[in-house]
């Protein structure tokens, strides 16, 4: 279990989506993020107070959360020395990346050194079964996109906050590292073997009542040469009676793709 507050690592972000895992946290679970830490050369901001480790330390945080989602979920070496001073100064260090905190031998060695545990959120934790394709009762509403990182999460989450004042009966279901660190579950759905991707999405959205709606986050998208197979697997494993389309009209090209033009 992560110890809140946290302090939001932006390191050397290129720009604000770079950081929208620390966004995403600071958005919606406003209370736990306490300030941010920038890097030189990072153009992110969250517009919250940004401490340094000691500072952040003196107010209470036990977390340093690394708010950033790069182009394969990389952990740069150049923050490693914040890293590991984060660590020697008794906070414990959250990420959401594809390489794991786990398989950095120097950040095990000071963790073990110093006491402090390190928190890899983007590993199943579940053996998911292989998709069956059998109809469950309940609907479900999968927010889909025309590239990445246009405000899918962002769209399920305020449905599902809309819904619920209403009366209705909704869960958001996290399918990605920001949503699981905002709602403390989901399925990490790009980190499971591909066979098992649509099975997990079915796992995720078991049956329910009749008038009971699973509000999706989406991934990727169908356009993205680079990750339209997590997309599919969630409109297979989904079976969404619902979707809906979040587009950026202001993008000339895909994210990552600057050779794509946005459909």
């Amino acid at each position: 279990m992560l110890k809140t507050p946290y302090l939001l690592f932006l390191g050397d972000a290129a720009d604000q989506l770079a950081a929208k895992v620390a966004q995403g946290i600071k958005d919606w679970r406003p209370d736990n993020a306490i300030a941010q830490f920038r890097m030189a050369g990072c153009n992110a901001d969250m517009g919250i107070p940004d401490m340094t480790l000691a500072e952040a330390r003196a107010a209470g945080v036990q977390t340093l959360v690394i708010g950033v989602a790069n182009r394969g979920g990389v952990i740069s070496e150049a923050w490693k020395a914040v890293l590991i001073e984060a660590i020697e100064a008794g906070f414990d260090l959250a990420s959401g990346l594809h390489n794991l905190l786990r398989d950095e031998k120097d950040l095990v060695a000071a963790a073990q050194k110093h006491g402090t545990q390190l928190f890899d959120v983007r590993i199943p934790t579940v053996q998911y079964p292989i998709a069956n394709g059998v109809k469950r009762t309940g609907k479900r509403c999968l927010a889909v996109g025309t590239d990445c990182s246009v405000g899918k999460m962002y769209t399920a989450l305020s449905m599902d906050k809309l819904m619920r004042e209403r009366g209705m009966k909704s869960t958001f279901r996290a399918t990605g590292q920001t949503g699981i660190l905002i709602t403390g579950d989901g399925v990490p759905l790009d980190a499971v073997i591909a066979d098992f991707m649509a099975g997990s999405v079915e796992y995720l959205t078991p049956d329910n009542d009749p008038d009971h709606w699973d509000l999706i986050e989406g991934q990727g998208s169908l356009f993205h040469v680079s990750y339209s197979g997590v997309t599919m697997a969630l409109i297979h494993g989904g079976q969404p009676d619902a979707l809906v389309l979040c587009h950026e009209p202001t993008r000339a090209t895909m994210r990552g793709l600057p050779t794509y033009t946005l459909p």
